[in-house]
């Protein structure tokens, strides 16, 4: 029986990376409330394939990510699982749970209750840092910062309930940014509280298995809406192999290395570019599922409509552009070549977006499953000249 009252711990030094960085079982269960989110707001991208549906699904997605990202970095920092913790997770699902809820008419209707479960769950979190401030001195001037900026976030969004749209998601906006700004504005308080270089990426790869099983989903919710024929089959060959070679190019890159180094060497920005490079790859990794949904479920027979084109080239594209950001900083796997490749092949997508109008939709899926199946050829055939 856990006690009710425990103080949270500070995972610092080697102590930290001696214990168990795997994520506990109450992070899993957590996790799984995400999943439902991230499937609300890609059905949301998928009942409007259009410029103005991207930018909406971006706009909800990018708070219900935020969240899972407050709560990864406060528990990657601070060791803590008494029956008072384990209440404020749960807490905090029950208002992701209502967040997601509230997504299918998210920037309308139901916009109020999106914008009072979001600022339900970032309350929570403050809770959990000014805990953290009270029972550790030397993570008391980060725990406040962070609850100041958090909370005067979530009081924006609070507020937002009571104006007018469009008015309210000004305050949304200034809501985030403030989120945003609050680790940037606090690196030198970072210094010393390292975070654990072994649960950072196995809680960061967790989360991009959530948004690569839309890609699963996608392939299956487009069989299920055909009358399977060879040409419907092969698209949905080429889908999966999407997800599957994106899966295997973020997957074999991914380490911590990079995290280790800036431990070492108090290089608090690695974490930034790591925190805020990963959001275009879940963009687009989430929104390449509706694409691939959308293509297998069209008529085979008739050349691809060009939203669904522009959908599923540029999403792939974007992911390509995030991972070679990565490559590039090296926050995964530090390789100029491999960067490159990605930026180029990104390229030829989006030139098949533009001018692949008449394609029927198993040729463009066709062809951007080559696109991505080429980088995990050329990652092993580059690591095989490493070998020898």
């Amino acid at each position: 029986m856990k006690t009710w009252f425990q103080p949270p711990r500070l995972r610092i030094g080697v102590e930290s990376e001696e214990k168990n960085g795997h994520a506990t079982w109450l992070e899993l269960f957590y996790d799984l409330v995400f999943v439902v989110a991230v499937s609300q707001v890609a059905h949301n991208l998928s009942e409007d394939v259009s410029l103005s549906g991207f930018f909406s699904f971006v706009f909800l997605f990018i708070p219900m990510w935020w969240a899972w990202i407050g709560t990864t970095f406060y528990t990657n920092r601070f060791e803590i699982d008494d029956i008072g913790h384990r209440l404020l997770t749960g807490g905090q699902m029950v208002a992701i749970a209502t967040l997601a809820v509230n997504t299918h008419h998210g920037l309308g209707e139901s916009s109020a209750g999106f914008a009072l479960s979001y600022a339900a769950g970032r309350a929570m979190l403050v809770i959990e840092y000014l805990r953290a401030a009270r029972h550790i001195p030397l993570a008391r001037p980060l725990a406040t910062r962070y609850a100041q900026g958090f909370a005067i976030a979530a009081v924006l969004w609070l507020l937002s309930v009571f104006v007018p749209m469009p008015l309210r998601f000004g305050f949304w906006a200034l809501g985030l940014i403030l989120d945003f700004a609050t680790p940037l504005t606090a690196k030198q308080l970072q210094l010393g509280l390292t975070h654990h270089i072994e649960h950072l990426p196995e809680r960061f790869g967790l989360f991009t298995i959530i948004v690569l099983g839309e890609a699963i989903i996608g392939v299956v919710d487009g069989l299920s809406n055909q009358n399977w024929d060879a040409k419907s089959a092969l698209a949905a060959i080429f889908g999966f192999s999407i997800a599957f070679s994106l899966w295997w190019v973020y997957f074999e890159n991914i380490g911590n290395s990079a995290l280790r180094s800036a431990n070492a060497t108090g290089q608090i920005g690695v974490y930034q570019i790591w925190l805020y490079g990963h959001l275009p790859l879940v963009i687009g990794l989430t929104a390449t599922g509706v694409g691939v949904k959308h293509i297998i479920s069209s008529e085979p027979s008739v050349a691809l409509p060009p939203p669904e084109r522009v959908l599923l080239c540029s999403m792939v594209a974007l992911c390509l552009l995030a991972l070679a950001l990565l490559h590039r900083t090296g926050v995964i796997r530090y390789c100029k070549i491999r960067s490159r490749f990605r930026l180029y092949s990104a390229f030829i997508l989006l030139i098949l977006a533009i001018v692949g109008k008449g394609l029927l939709p198993v040729v463009v899926i066709g062809l951007v499953a080559i696109v991505c199946t080429v980088q995990v050829i050329q990652d092993l055939y580059q690591s095989r000249l490493l070998v020898f």
